[in-house]
């Protein structure tokens, strides 16, 4: 890291959570490849859409942080090997053997056949929702909905839906809670454990008692042609675990937020449903889940915008920066839902594009339509500034609240 630093208290502030946009449009503008102090780990940050793009799918920026050089320890803490050595922390060979044992799973038409089941648990949500005229949209719909999905498709017995839910939420809004530093990572440290342990022991369960659903299937990668090995078999129920709720409630928070800051949007849809798989889009361009993708390695010296980026930086592809450049979007800031769908990169490029990118827009387009549809009178409970979020300096760009009032 050079000295010329973008300190941490010039970006991870509360001002920052609320709104990054102005701030990431100056480092866009002045300082597109930046090294950026933080309170997490220090790292190098792409702004602009052409850059990001193409560093999406640099050879010379590695996914693989469980090398010799041991990234991970510096990211992620060292309990994360359990849990985070998957392919999503991988490089082709290995990134492709272990991405295509759970590709089919995902595949657009086996999603689409899920469709019944999804509007059914959207429906129960707002069920439960409907009669009392307030909401904690997070908790009690955004949340719930992705986590309940994933659970099933993995065979998660329902019983334990929501130890494993709190678990799961320990690691997301680390960072929130007033904890000093060191009890807040050995919290998240003994998260991380619990979630090993429990996945560990519901693959022996599986195995012993085969059911139809993805955790079977990994099993029988494992056991007939030993395309997994065991310990790649947890890690990848961890990803789909983590993954296929984390980003997707975050959507969901941020997106019903913006509607509810731009009624004028917000009644467009409602009138005109049929603008859905557009709006859904838009939303997750205009303010994605996703702030910055997830860490890269650079395995020698790489320069952009004739910036060089040293050997063995951490180098983050700021995708929420890169999707409100204007150079590829006319007027990137405003939320527009008739904008003509452009490249935005909220699913990511590149051989790490979003596995889940089918199930992710199905339970969007449910979730989103069900709430117009169903809760009229929609507002925001509180005013926007008491709105609460995870921590400007979090992975994650999401709410840890959404109170809202409707008609009941």
């Amino acid at each position: 890291m050079t000295d010329d630093v973008m300190p941490a208290s010039e970006l991870y502030t509360d001002s920052f959570a609320a709104d990054p946009y102005p701030a990431l449009a100056r480092l866009r503008a002045e300082r597109p490849v930046c090294p950026v102090g933080s309170p997490r780990f220090d790292s190098w940050l792409i702004t602009r859409f052409d850059d990001a793009r193409t560093a999406l799918t640099d050879p010379r920026l590695s996914k693989d942080l469980y090398g010799p050089d041991q990234h991970y320890l510096k990211i992620f803490g060292p309990n994360s090997e359990g849990l985070n050595r998957n392919m999503l922390n991988s490089d082709p060979p290995e990134h492709t053997r272990l991405r295509r044992v759970v590709s089919q799973a995902f595949a657009p038409r086996r999603i689409e056949a899920l469709r019944p089941r999804v509007a059914s648990i959207v429906d129960q949500l707002i069920d439960k929702m409907a009669p009392h005229g307030e909401a904690d949209l997070m908790h009690e719909f955004a949340i719930p909905l992705p986590m309940t999905v994933i659970c099933e498709l993995l065979g998660v017995p329902p019983a334990d839906h929501d130890r494993v839910l709190d678990w799961t939420q320990v690691i997301r809004t680390s960072g929130s809670t007033s904890r000093p530093p060191a009890q807040e990572r050995a919290a998240v440290q003994e998260a991380q454990l619990r979630l090993h342990h429990y996945l560990a022991g519901l693959v022996r369960a599986k195995r012993d008692d085969p059911a139809d659903d993805i955790i079977a299937a990994l099993i029988r990668a494992v056991d007939q042609d030993g395309t997994l090995s065991e310990a790649e078999l947890v890690t990848t129920t961890f990803l789909l675990l983590f993954a296929g709720h984390q980003t997707t409630a975050d959507f969901l928070g941020n997106a019903v937020l913006a509607l509810l800051t731009h009624p004028e949007q917000m009644e467009l849809l409602r009138a005109t449903p049929r603008l859905l798989p557009a709006a859904i889009e838009e939303l997750l361009r205009f303010d994605g889940p996703l702030p910055v993708a997830s860490p890269r390695i650079a395995t020698e010296d790489v320069d952009y915008q004739g910036v060089r980026i040293p050997r063995g930086a951490i180098v983050g592809v700021a995708i929420n920066a890169a999707n409100h450049d204007p150079a590829h979007f006319a007027d990137p800031d405003r939320l527009d839902l008739r904008r003509v769908r452009g490249p935005h990169l909220g699913f990511g490029h590149g051989v790490h594009y979003c596995l889940g990118v089918s199930l992710a827009r199905m339970e969007a387009e449910l979730a989103l339509g069900a709430l117009l549809r169903r809760l009229p009178g929609l507002r925001l409970g509180v005013p926007l500034a008491q709105v609460r979020r995870l921590p400007a300096a979090s992975p994650f760009r999401g709410l840890l609240e959404l109170p809202v009032t409707f008609t009941a």
